[in-house]
């Protein structure tokens, strides 16, 4: 496949991610990633800044998806009740993906490198904080505010990793709507 063939994009993120799974994230070069998606290594880095951004290069999407529904909630409900309807959000854009296999092959890589745990917590604590401005924006407390949303992403981790062992034998948003009744239990 020559490098004008179309969606170098997306060749380079499936490349990378098989490359990843097998012989494995640290083993694997960009150069090497290049060759599988018959690109060159300087098409590789117009698209992303290093190897590990492949696997986070949804991240901004994720964010805005949250970001965007905690804006689109009326008034009236609780800040944990808005924050939780933005990871809803997340996890019907996790679940709306086109391969059904990304996410838990992508959980499985990051799962076998602490950089790449380290990364995705930091990516997630992201997502929270500028989840808990958005809820402040709407006039919550700034401390309901963060605790709201710090709750919420809990709930959503916990959901996801529950639907990764799952194998896809179970729904993410059904899991994240048991998990968002436990914590409201727990209140």
């Amino acid at each position: 496949m020559g490098r004008w063939e179309p969606d170098a994009r997306g060749r380079l993120g499936r490349a990378a991610l098989e490359l990843y799974l097998d012989p494995g994230y640290e083993q694997t070069t960009v150069a090497d990633i290049a060759a599988r998606a018959g690109v060159t290594e300087r098409t590789f880095f117009r698209h992303f800044a290093d190897k590990r951004e492949v696997l986070f290069a949804g991240s901004a999407a994720f964010q805005e998806t949250v970001l965007d529904a905690i804006a689109a909630q009326p008034d009236g409900p609780t800040a944990f009740a808005v924050a939780a309807a933005g990871m809803d959000a997340a996890a019907a854009f996790i679940a709306g993906n086109p391969d059904p296999t990304f996410a838990r092959r992508r959980a499985a890589v990051i799962a076998a490198n602490a950089s790449l745990q380290e990364r995705e917590l930091l990516k997630l604590a992201t997502v929270a904080s500028a989840s808990a401005t958005a809820l402040a924006a709407r006039g919550f407390q700034p401390e309901e505010a963060a605790i709201a949303a710090e709750a919420a992403m809990a709930a959503f981790r916990l959901a996801f990793e529950r639907w990764i062992a799952s194998d896809g034998g179970l729904d993410l948003r059904e899991l994240l709507a048991e998990g968002v009744a436990r914590f409201r239990s727990l209140a």
